[in-house]
């Protein structure tokens, strides 16, 4: 437990902070999943998008000046935050405010992450925050950005970098660091194809979280050096970050949890990571709880009614769903769910057994249909008697199968709706 004056001083940091949180991806790699959406509006866990996770680890952090930089597709993720993340007292100085590419320094969009930012130096400027604090706005954890100010101030490094052990795989996706005693920053680069991997554990390497500290001052002048060079590409771990290790000493924050291990964090970048991810919320001891009252993730709440399981006399069958999560406004008919997460409003028939799967909202899933490892996207309506999950092959022909096995349906390989008024739903956005 921190003590009065840590704790004030926590307080007084995050007070003297902004946030901008990245938003303006393309997300290719999740398919189809990101064609209507940026990655940070992804739905996730039955009701929340992948955003709220940054945004409520800000307010729990105590920041409350923040701005989310959006550029792709992102209608629905404006009405997202206009619709549930609008309640913050401005008259406070309290704000969470989008900021899409307007080209307020040239004639370009958002080129890199590291442009993204300097394309709203005038906005940073304007609130004059002691230090920034640059997000992602596609990560799944709980963080106390807090601490992380709090080591930043200590270290006096201008910049702090937070990372997490990975294994060695997964550090080839990511910007990978080599850190001293001192937590001092002395090699970092992004994506390699051989990852620097942790002494003395030849399978763990540091990966960047895209979780970063600045002092404004530094930041500022640090990004109008970077735009001033042609052969970058603008970004905060191809170019920014590497030029810096030579000249400034740069801090690493290591997100561990109380009891030492690495914490908890996830990008959902892939089909694969998106639907780990979700799985990791089921189970009676989740690797990532979302019914933990002392951090709750905030999130636009529709207004819908309860699930409804309903026994399916004809068959013998009751609605039933095991070790799973089933969202508000769903209906399952005699049907049997197990391992997997139903989003708000779904549908499932009789006779149907769904197991391992993603059921996004608005999905209407027939009768006597069997789905195993499925994510089924936002409104499809899967036929009576389709089958999905057991022939890799076939599954391969119709639909997107991930490396991992992972089969993704979107609107367009589905049928179209049936009329009978215990599927219909609302539009999702």
């Amino acid at each position: 437990m921190q003590s009065g004056s840590v704790s004030q001083q926590v307080k007084s940091l995050a007070e003297q902070s902004m946030a901008l949180i990245l938003a303006g991806g393309h997300g290719t790699r999740l398919k189809n999943l990101t064609r209507w959406h940026a990655k940070p509006a992804i739905p996730f866990g039955g009701q929340f998008r992948t955003i709220d996770f940054s945004l409520s680890n800000c307010l729990h952090s105590g920041i409350r000046r923040i701005g989310i930089l959006t550029q792709y597709k992102s209608y629905s993720l404006n009405c997202h935050i206009q619709r549930g993340w609008n309640f913050l007292n401005n008259g406070m100085g309290d704000f969470i405010d989008l900021l899409p590419a307007q080209q307020r320094t040239g004639s370009g969009w958002y080129q890199g992450t590291a442009d993204a930012v300097y394309q709203n130096l005038d906005i940073i400027e304007e609130h004059a925050p002691t230090y920034v604090v640059v997000l992602a706005g596609d990560h799944v954890y709980k963080m106390d950005y807090g601490q992380l100010l709090l080591q930043h101030q200590a270290s006096q490094a201008p910049m702090t970098v937070a990372c997490v052990e990975v294994d060695v795989q997964t550090a080839e996706g990511f910007g990978v660091l080599a850190v001293d005693w001192q937590n001092r920053i002395y090699a970092f680069e992004e994506k390699p194809v051989k990852p620097r991997t942790v002494p003395g554990k030849p399978d763990r390497a540091l990966a960047s979280m895209g979780v970063y500290v600045f002092n404004t001052d530094f930041l500022l002048a640090r990004l109008r050096d970077d735009a001033s060079d042609p052969d970058s590409s603008h970004d905060f771990g191809k170019d920014i970050i590497p030029r810096l290790l030579d000249q400034w000493p740069v801090n690493a924050y290591p997100f561990v949890a109380a009891n030492g291990e690495p914490a908890y964090w996830r990008d959902v970048g892939t089909l694969d990571q998106f639907w780990q991810a979700n799985m990791n919320l089921l189970g009676d001891q989740p690797l990532l709880d979302l019914f933990d009252l002392r951090w709750p993730v905030w999130t636009t709440q529709e207004q819908l009614p309860p699930s409804k399981f309903v026994f399916n006399a004809q068959r013998g069958r009751h609605g039933q769903a095991i070790d799973s999560m089933v969202s508000n406004g769903c209906q399952v008919y005699g049907a049997t769910v197990r391992g997997s997460i139903l989003f708000n409003n779904v549908s499932v028939g009789p006779g149907t057994d769904i197991s391992e799967s993603l059921i996004l909202s608005g999905a209407r899933i027939g009768s006597d249909c069997r789905l195993n490892k499925v994510i089924i996207d936002q409104r499809c309506v899967v036929p009576d008697g389709t089958v999905i999950g057991e022939d890799a092959i076939s599954d391969a022909r119709r639909y997107t199968l991930s490396p991992g096995g992972v089969v993704l349906v979107s609107s367009s390989d589905c049928g179209l709706p049936v009329e009978d008024s215990r599927y219909r739903v609302p539009a999702v956005i």
